[in-house]
């Protein structure tokens, strides 16, 4: 019935106790046009403006039936006493799973997201900008959690003495990208020990995933000690810190706030903002929700109460995770109210994830 863009996957089962047998092709018409309405207009869906909609040959009288059905079936429901009808988080799961007509990016958005999404850019680059075009395009908010650890090939490493026993580690890795970090050492080294221990390390290392070096130094490390000189030891000590400390403790970045606030004030009220905004500043929930769908391919959608957080009950959470070769990297995420533009979101989400993942990948 719809045409994929891509392929969101409900967090939970599909299933719902109240839907009963499925509904016929008149009734899925009308719950696709209401849900429509309703994201497109923000009130609620009479029946006047339902047949005018759909095009449907039937009357106000039916399409009521119909509506009352549908609110028995727990898919719509009543805000006000006579008022037309908006969707429930049912109606809203139905709608994505089985309604929805996925629109392509405009071409203007995906040359942008293309060039800025592409090799030859920083990690922290890249993370930043693609939280800051998912929430650009959606006008909600866009969060990229930052890869746990440190991808790419290293090129060369410098050691640089500092007062006492601290040496500042400088790695390029791939063709441009410099980390610099300050580690502790046993003792002070002279800037021509570094400079041989540095040696050293690009000589037996340079050119190597970095994933493969850590696992090389350490192996060599558990060798005869006795074999290997004092100086390649503390050498590949100081490089072992150095790559140890890259591994950043779990963080993502966030963009789009004013989006946000904006959208969940006229759908769920401050209160809810409040509590959405402490959740993003504690981490842990929007983490660990990342973390799980890091797991599974593809899109993942969580609306309302799916998301198993109660600071985020109000709105839905669209979540990809971005990598290469099924080896994912990290999670990308569009947070907004439940009353969004899922035919237009989810492909961003699902290109976003596919562009940064490939930015990303390991490369020569």
């Amino acid at each position: 019935m719809n045409e994929h863009a891509c392929s969101p996957c409900h967090p939970q089962a599909q299933s719902n106790p109240m839907a009963g047998p499925i509904l016929n092709d008149r009734a899925q018409r009308l719950l696709k046009t209401l849900v429509e309405c309703y994201i497109r207009e923000g009130q609620p869906v009479g029946s006047k403006t339902l047949v005018r909609e759909a095009a449907l040959p039937v009357s106000p009288a039916t399409v009521r039936n119909i509506m009352a059905e549908l609110e028995d079936r727990g898919y719509v429901t009543s805000p006000h006493t006579s008022a037309g009808r908006i969707p429930t988080e049912a109606g809203y799961r139905l709608f994505v799973d089985n309604l929805v007509t996925f629109s392509p990016l405009e071409r203007a958005q995906l040359a942008q997201l293309s060039g800025e999404l592409s090799a030859g850019r920083t990690a922290g680059e890249l993370v930043d900008s693609a939280s800051r075009l998912l929430s650009e395009f959606s006008r909600m908010a866009g969060v990229v959690a930052v890869p746990r650890r440190r991808f790419g090939t290293l090129r060369h490493v410098e050691f640089l003495p500092l007062s006492g026993n601290r040496v500042l580690v400088i790695l390029v890795v791939n063709q441009r990208e410099v980390q610099n970090q300050i580690i502790d050492t046993d003792r002070e080294y002279s800037e021509v020990e570094l400079r041989q221990a540095a040696n050293f390390i690009n000589q037996h290392f340079a050119g190597i995933d970095i994933d493969d070096v850590r696992a090389r130094i350490v192996e060599l490390m558990r060798a005869d000690k006795e074999r290997m000189d004092l100086l390649m030891q503390e050498a590949l000590d100081m490089a072992d810190k150095a790559l140890k400390a890259q591994e950043a403790d779990p963080d993502f970045r966030l963009a789009g706030e004013s989006h946000l606030v904006a959208g969940l004030a006229r759908e769920a009220g401050v209160e809810r903002i409040r509590e959405v905004f402490e959740a993003f500043q504690r981490k842990r929930d929007m983490l660990d929700l990342m973390d799980r769908c890091g797991a599974a391919a593809g899109v993942k959608v969580f609306i309302g109460a799916e998301s198993g957080y109660d600071a985020f009950a109000g709105c839905s959470i669209i979540t990809a995770p971005y990598g290469k070769g099924g080896d994912a990297l990290g999670v990308l995420a569009v947070v907004g109210p439940t009353r969004m533009a899922y035919e237009r979101v989810v492909p961003l989400v699902d290109i976003t994830a596919r562009l940064l993942g490939a930015a990303l990948s390991p490369r020569d």
